[in-house]
């Protein structure tokens, strides 16, 4: 294994401020206020004084808007905030519903007839019909479907008479298809390398998700949770805070619904299934950044940490969570691809 002594070197930060405000003088800070509106259930508080020049542009660039106008409107009857932030954000949510609904229903329509194998859907999809209580409240950006390599021409074919076709990507390991207002992602292995019999076992595991097809599934809530938390290493942690949102939820076993994922996450199941195929550095990156963001998973979270050399986990928290979790901040990794790599085993 590369010895990870270059790393710790490589890992010093160069941070960007993107905020102009001192922090030292505002009654609410940005996370507080990221807190309170990323919450399902939101304790009633004025946010009159919150950062909202910042938060609003930052909310938006997250995904975090429509979840948080929601909240601001029907859960804390406004909040005492400012009108314009109040427009700007409700005005993003019921954007998003409109494109939610549209991307979905067309999904539905365009798949639900599959008479093929199992598809399994991998995230956007799966994470705002599962997680979230509201279709609103969790933006849909990519319609991905692991399939088969036996049956991926038959679904492109398939696929085809709903007018998606193939449009040019970048990534060799997915097929794009798109009919001009959405896109569906395909794929046929999640993991490369000595990890790709992973995908069959993320595969033989996929629950039932009826209501787009009898064909259609969604991950095992371990899996989803696990894969979540290599993608998110292997982006480098540039990756919407959203996704965090995602993660808790899935940690907490989606409380506020009623669905596939409502139920305790199998901590142990997921510790050593990371164990076990040399994810357990993604895992506690990851969950170490949920429990800064989000004090209500601490418990779950300090169960659930991988153990890790003294030395790696200095690596972690220093280059990975400790910048991640400073919201309102834009900061560089020196060494950003080798760290990457190092996480992702």
């Amino acid at each position: 294994m590369e010895s990870i002594k270059p790393l710790v070197a490589a890992a010093s930060i160069v941070p960007r401020v993107l905020t102009c405000e001192d922090p030292s003088t505002m009654s609410i800070s940005l996370l507080e206020t990221f807190q309170v509106l990323a919450s399902f259930q939101p304790p009633r508080r004025s946010l009159k004084e919150a950062p909202w020049q910042d938060y609003v542009d930052w909310a938006t660039s997250q995904g975090l808007a429509p979840l948080a106008a929601y909240n601001l409107e029907y859960r804390l009857g406004g909040g005492d905030a400012p009108d314009w932030a109040r427009d700007r954000l409700l005005s993003l949510h019921q954007a998003w519903v409109n494109d939610n609904v549209m991307k979905l229903v067309n999904f539905k329509r365009s798949i639900d007839e599959w008479e093929g194998g199992k598809l399994v859907s991998i995230g956007d999809v799966s994470f705002a019909e599962a997680l979230y209580p509201h279709v609103a409240f969790r933006p849909v950006l990519e319609m991905k479907v692991l399939v088969s390599k036996s049956d991926e021409v038959g679904l492109k074919a398939h696929l085809a008479k709903s007018q998606f076709k193939p449009i040019p990507t970048p990534d060799a390991t997915v097929s794009l298809l798109s009919d001009g207002r959405s896109q569906i992602a395909l794929t046929t292995a999640l993991f490369e390398g000595r990890r790709q019999p992973l995908t069959e076992e993320f595969q033989a595991r996929a629950l039932p998700m009826k209501v787009y097809g009898p064909q259609m599934h969604r991950l095992d809530l371990e899996d989803a949770a696990l894969l979540l938390c290599f993608e998110q290493a292997q982006q480098g942690y540039q990756v919407p805070i959203l996704s965090f949102v995602d993660l808790r939820e899935l940690l907490l076993g989606a409380p506020s619904m009623g669905g596939a994922y409502s139920r305790p996450c199998d901590l142990e199941a997921l510790k050593s299934r990371a164990a076990r195929w040399k994810m357990d550095r993604a895992l506690y990156a990851s969950a170490s950044i949920v429990q800064r963001l989000f004090p209500e998973c601490g418990e779950i979270v300090q169960a659930l940490l991988p153990q890790l050399k003294a030395t790696s986990r200095r690596l972690i928290e220093n280059a990975i969570v400790e910048p991640v979790s400073k919201l309102g901040t834009q900061r560089e990794l020196k060494g950003t691809a080798r760290v990457r790599k190092w996480l992702a085993g």
